[in-house]
């Protein structure tokens, strides 16, 4: 079968609207058949790119045999056996490939920015990122001089992971991991401490 994915009986329908003389009811063979075909994908059926798709799998099917007026241009037969374009792979050279091109290319766009506090928030961003990928390839722990040196590394000198860095990175995450106002208000926090429901523990059946 040349899409088996059809199964057998599709296949023996379109081998039958091959044989059929009359042109008239060959048509309405075909468009019985693209109908059977579109309720095996229901979510998909009535999408005019996926109706395409059907007309295109029932020429390829019947090997360009069935002589109907299709509602579509249909692929040609000689684009089933041509090889794709071949695509070539990137030669960006990474001088650390853990670190990634995109932070490569956030450190370039750093350090021809003037100076200031944007340019201070994106180094720190810089940073933090630069010790996550760190750590994803080096679980003994974290050290902030490789970090600081490959960012003077990257940067060719021009940006520096300093202590007013490491400091603004925290102020960071204190912003961004501060808990909900609804958690502090909530009555069952007493202490500033969550209160669990022991309820939970309770095994169900």
């Amino acid at each position: 079968m040349a899409l088996p994915e059809y199964g057998r009986s599709i296949q023996n329908m379109v081998d039958y609207a091959i044989t059929i003389k009359d042109k008239e009811e060959r048509q309405w063979c075909a468009n019985t058949i693209i109908d059977i075909m579109g309720n095996m994908f229901p979510l998909y059926r009535d999408v005019p790119e996926f109706k395409h798709k059907l007309w295109d799998h029932l020429a390829i099917m019947s090997d360009y045999k069935l002589d109907i007026d299709y509602p579509y241009e249909i692929v040609p037969k000689e684009s089933l056996h041509m090889k794709p374009n071949h695509i070539p792979y990137s030669n960006h050279h990474m001088r650390y490939r853990h670190y990634g091109k995109t932070l490569e290319k956030l450190i370039k766009v750093a350090s021809d920015m003037e100076d200031g506090d944007e340019k201070d928030n994106l180094v720190a961003l810089i940073c933090n990122h630069m010790r996550k990928d760190y750590l994803q390839w080096n679980k003994d722990g974290m050290d902030d001089q490789k970090v600081a040196d490959d960012l003077n590394e990257l940067s060719r000198g021009k940006l520096k992971f300093t202590e007013e860095t490491k400091e603004l990175m925290l102020d960071r995450i204190e912003a961004y991991c501060k808990p909900k106002a609804s958690s502090q208000n909530n009555p069952s926090n007493q202490g500033g401490k969550p209160q669990y429901n022991r309820n939970n523990n309770k095994r169900k059946y």
